[in-house]
């Protein structure tokens, strides 16, 4: 959300300067130049990356309007975690069969909601499981499992940040294409009223404004946006991972979920006493 308000902001900014400064905004608006800066950076992004990038990318961006997770959805994670390796402590790993093959319905993991609604964790939590239900594979293979499948989808979710980046770069170049269409526009004027050729130079200077400005106050802070949000995603996903691995490894709930919060940014990191309150709250149901 504060990627937009920080767009918002720069446009009024920007634009307020301009106006105090004896400018008048229409001259501005010019929808030739409009049509060259964002033609081309949605031909640049379209030919680079293609159509499934592109949905990615305006899926991604409205993303950017949802909160990231919370002190409060971290605890919530890792009391669902401490709960769940509680049932495998106390009935052995077939305790956990029902609440994997459909948490929806699970006792546990239907109280936490913002879990669920993260579709890529709970896949990946749940089809984890399963591995680690059959017995069929080591800790340290398990962790190697977990982290080709993160790198994975890492890889994939950074698309469109990167893609988004790319066209923040190419912008101030389509804004000297602009400028040279403008020149080559106002050579041809040449011999005319002074006030038209001097109309055809501002409409020039105005592609070269609008490739600059666009490419340093709309894509480049969107591009880092999304950049940063796979990074907090994918915190969440890791926080699973270390919990998975340590469950994994035969070592008791409190410290599963005490080695998934240390995986968690010091921000929205609960404290040690905080987590322990936490999980301790209520007995794991079965």
């Amino acid at each position: 959300m504060f990627a937009f308000i920080g767009i918002i902001a720069g446009v009024i900014c920007v634009l307020l300067g301009f106006i105090l400064h004896g400018g008048d905004a229409m001259v501005l608006y010019q929808p030739s130049e409009f049509i060259i800066i964002f033609g081309g950076a949605f031909g640049i992004f379209l030919g680079s990356n293609g159509t499934k990038v592109l949905k990615q990318t305006m899926k991604q961006t409205m993303g950017l309007l949802k909160p990231e997770p919370t002190k409060q959805q971290y605890i919530d994670l890792l009391k669902m975690l401490y709960q769940l390796f509680s049932v495998a402590r106390k009935e052995g790993l077939l305790g956990l069969e029902s609440h994997i093959e459909n948490p929806e319905k699970s006792s546990i993991v239907s109280k936490y909601p913002s879990f669920l609604a993260n579709h890529h964790a709970k896949s990946f939590f749940a089809d984890t499981m399963k591995v680690v239900l059959t017995g069929a594979v080591g800790p340290h293979d398990l962790s190697e499992m977990m982290e080709v499948d993160l790198e994975t989808a890492h890889e994939e979710e950074s698309l469109p940040g990167e893609s988004m980046q790319n066209v923040a770069d190419a912008m101030p170049a389509m804004g000297i294409v602009a400028a040279v269409l403008g020149v080559i526009q106002t050579m041809a004027k040449i011999g005319g009223e002074a006030s038209a050729i001097g109309m055809s130079v501002a409409v020039a200077l105005v592609g070269t404004f609008l490739g600059v400005f666009v490419a340093y106050i709309v894509f480049g802070p969107i591009s880092r946006a999304l950049i940063n949000r796979v990074r907090i995603d994918a915190q969440y996903l890791h926080c699973i991972r270390n919990a998975l691995f340590s469950f994994a490894r035969g070592e008791s709930p409190i410290t599963c979920v005490e080695f998934a919060r240390r995986n968690i940014d010091p921000s929205v990191r609960p404290g040690f006493v905080e987590l322990e309150r936490a999980v301790k709250d209520k007995p794991a149901a079965a």
